[in-house]
């Protein structure tokens, strides 16, 4: 497994609190309707570090989401191990937090209610899970939306919640699955930044699923690139850019240059396969 910098060297990640993401081996094999086995994954090792940013990238169909779901403890794999801050993963973890790509939002539930409802599946009183619901709010930009209902709230909106509510159960680790993919472009670029300044202020590890290689070099501090035929981790890229990242981050020349490299290596691998 190989290391690749795309430019010059990227700085260290922040030391934070913590402990590691640790995969070992870790294999998974699915079984289709004619009862053929189709091999996604097989002796995958992968470590993240406390506090770091990991995004997922490669061809549809590579893996990426089954790789974030065998993290989150939400489908089983076949071999290896998955740790989690030292505790095996054999089902969803309270340290873990999963922001979806649809949302997934209570569309008979207020913004509040959404929010809270993690913590109204943990026991908290309603006025804490309100008060906590609040502050988040507020984090995400979402003043006076607190009454509001799903439907009455754009696709960023909707997102804002959806991240709000993953974050109200103070989780150690967020996994993330395309949660930007259906915005428009201005939105997404808003979604993004909002996110970089969350996790710049927070202890977080994330785990992060893209297509877009643009969305990746900008929030991560690894970009684990998977493969197909076999399946598995091809490269690992560092992306050489210092933090705070910001959309000014896009505009700098290098940052071009660094997604045509990213393409190529994309298209390499897909003419190898």
């Amino acid at each position: 497994m190989e290391t690749v910098s795309v430019g010059a060297a990227a700085p260290a990640v922040a030391d934070r609190p913590g402990g590691t993401i640790d995969l070992r081996g870790v294999g998974k094999t699915y079984v289709d309707r004619t009862g053929a086995q189709n091999e996604v994954f097989a002796g995958l090792d992968l470590v993240i570090q406390p506090g770091e940013f990991v995004s997922f990238l490669g061809p549809s169909g590579c893996g990426k989401t089954t790789l974030l779901k065998l993290i989150a403890g939400l489908a089983p794999y076949d071999e290896g191990s998955i740790t989690v801050r030292g505790k095996a993963v054999t089902g969803p973890l309270p340290e873990c937090s999963v922001v979806f790509q649809n949302f997934a939002l209570l569309p008979w539930s207020t913004v509040l209610k959404n929010i809270g409802f993690g913590l109204r599946l943990r026991g908290v009183s309603r006025a804490q899970r309100d008060e906590r619901a609040r502050e988040l709010i507020h984090m995400v930009g979402l003043d006076g939306c607190e009454n509001k209902y799903p439907a009455q709230l754009s696709g960023g909106m909707q997102q804002r919640v959806g991240l709000a509510r993953a974050l109200a159960v103070n989780p150690s680790v967020l996994l993330m699955d395309e949660p930007f993919s259906a915005l428009d472009e201005q939105t997404r670029g808003f979604m993004q930044e909002e996110l970089l300044a969350i996790w710049e202020r927070t202890s977080l590890q994330v785990v992060f699923v893209t297509h877009s290689i643009e969305e990746a070099l900008l929030v991560s501090d690894r970009i684990v690139i998977l493969g197909i035929n076999p399946g598995g981790i091809r490269e690992i890229v560092t992306p050489a850019f210092p933090r705070p990242r910001n959309r000014e981050t896009v505009r700098d020349p290098k940052f071009g240059a660094m997604t045509s490299d990213l393409w190529e290596l994309l298209r390499s691998m897909k003419a190898d396969d």
